[in-house]
């Protein structure tokens, strides 16, 4: 009984590559529906997904089982991701944005501060690459509505350039004295 050499390849000896986005599950629920026959189950999956670069995106979807539920999730975040510019790893001004009745207020944090948010808040900031900043999240604590809140909240930031400092033309000097009485001769 020969052992083939090559078997050890085509199971894992290749170098898997590193996916373009991360992704965090924010929740996974079984939902039912009622027919004549009985019940109907399918599973609901909330994603969040995110480069840690400055895109994120956050997507929901139904499947049969739980990987095709996540893949089609997986599939809708792609669709509904957004590029935010980040200052020093951080939010440039306070934002505050608002989905169904959840409700997020985003503060730039000072650096060392660290990633001061909870739940669905947490998750779209951290794969967003914010690495200080303090939230507060507002109303109901649903982690689609809190998770898409937060996403647009990120995107009604501006555009905010760290400030260049100026260049100083050379002061304007007085007259001296002694050159005004000369001018009054």
């Amino acid at each position: 009984m020969a052992m083939k050499p090559q078997s050890k390849m085509k199971r894992g000896g290749g170098r898997r590559e590193k996916p373009e986005y991360d992704q965090k599950l924010l929740s996974l629920a079984r939902v039912t529906r009622v027919v004549k026959g009985g019940r109907r189950f399918r599973f609901r999956a909330t994603l969040v997904i995110g480069n840690r670069k400055g895109k994120v995106g956050v997507g929901v979807a139904k499947g049969n089982d739980v990987s095709d539920a996540i893949q089609k999730a997986f599939n809708d975040a792609k669709k509904n991701i957004v590029s935010i510019s980040l200052v020093n790893g951080t939010i440039a001004h306070d934002v505050y944005a608002k989905e169904g009745s959840a409700k997020v207020l985003l503060k730039p944090g000072k650096e060392g501060r660290g990633l001061i948010a909870g739940g669905a808040v947490r998750a779209v900031s951290d794969l967003l690459g914010v690495k200080d900043i303090v939230s507060k999240s507002l109303g109901s604590s649903n982690a689609l509505n809190l998770s898409r809140a937060t996403v647009r909240a990120f995107s009604q930031l501006q555009n905010v350039a760290p400030a260049e400092p100026k260049e100083v033309s050379a002061p304007v000097v007085a007259k001296s004295e002694t050159s005004k009485a000369e001018s009054n001769k």
